[in-house]
């Protein structure tokens, strides 16, 4: 879900551009980075990045500023015709040269920047085009995360393939055979028989449902294969599948956990260990996901 993409536009003398950028992220959190008197921007902005993406920490950044017109200016001239009145009263009184139109214009106030005002129709327009821009920029990192995503499905998928294999090798391992189990647990009741003093008919059930349920991994086996295929037809069906395969992550991890907790033999529980660390890898890239 990482990604950079850039966006520019300009209308009537002001120009902006746009830069959106995103990594990994558990859900949607859009950060927006806007200058003053843009804040009419925020809300759409959002709506539009919520409605083009819907995973990852995005950072939405504006900046915008005035460019391509001179500045114009008034000359106050009825300021100047007082001075020039001035100027003939006082003739002869004070020593003075002829008015000089440079010193005139040189007068504070004389000589008036004019501050260009943008109508409500002319600021609806700009704000349009903006978000016209927005949207190019949110399409271009759209389109650079799903080029990511094809890089990581693959990644997705040999993971997946190294899970499957380790799944066969456990159930193929003498532990999870079903003679072995049943031999474990006649072993044990015999030994729970014999204790002394002898146990109830009671707990001694109870003690031998105990011990055939942490003798028998093949349940979770099962579920293992069945997380493989859900995992796998939701990478074939495609689209915004990340938290699902998070979800999936979660149960493989638990059923990878209660086959070490269940194991009693060695190599069944290098097994699960080596699951848990493909899992892991796995969980890594799913993150990665839309």
């Amino acid at each position: 879900m990482t990604g950079f993409a850039r966006a520019s536009g300009a209308h009537r003398g002001r120009s902006w551009s746009w830069e959106v950028r995103s990594v990994n992220g558990r859900g949607l959190d859009v950060r927006m980075r806007l200058p003053p008197g843009a804040d009419a921007l925020e809300g759409p902005a959002r709506a539009a990045a919520a409605e083009r993406l819907k995973r990852g920490s995005v950072t939405v950044a504006l900046q915008s500023n005035l460019a391509g017109e001179p500045a114009r200016y008034r000359v106050n001239t009825k300021m100047i015709d007082e001075m020039l009145k001035l100027a003939r009263r006082f003739k002869g009184k004070v020593a003075a040269g002829k008015p000089r139109l440079d010193a005139l214009m040189a007068v504070r106030g004389v000589v008036e920047q004019v501050e260009e005002t943008e109508s409500d129709a002319e600021r609806e327009a700009r704000q349009v085009l903006m978000l016209k821009s927005l949207g190019e920029a949110l399409k271009a990192l759209a389109a650079a995360r799903a080029a990511e995503g094809k890089r990581l499905e693959k990644m997705l998928v040999d993971r997946l393939g190294e899970i499957d294999a380790l799944v066969v090798s456990a159930g193929a391992t003498a532990a999870a055979q079903p003679q072995a189990i049943k031999a474990r647990l006649k072993e044990r009741v015999a030994e729970l028989m014999a204790a002394q003093p002898a146990l109830p008919e009671e707990r001694l059930l109870q003690e031998s449902a105990l011990i055939a349920a942490r003798a028998d991994v093949r349940e979770e086996l099962d579920r293992l294969i069945a997380h493989v295929a859900a995992a796998r037809e939701l990478l074939k069906r495609g689209g915004t599948v990340g938290r699902q395969l998070d979800f999936l992550c979660q149960e493989f991890n638990r059923e990878a956990n209660t086959l070490c907790s269940k194991s009693s033999d060695m190599e069944l529980t290098r097994i699960g260990l080596d699951l848990k660390t493909a899992i892991e890898q796995l969980r890594e890239q799913a993150q990665n996901v839309e």
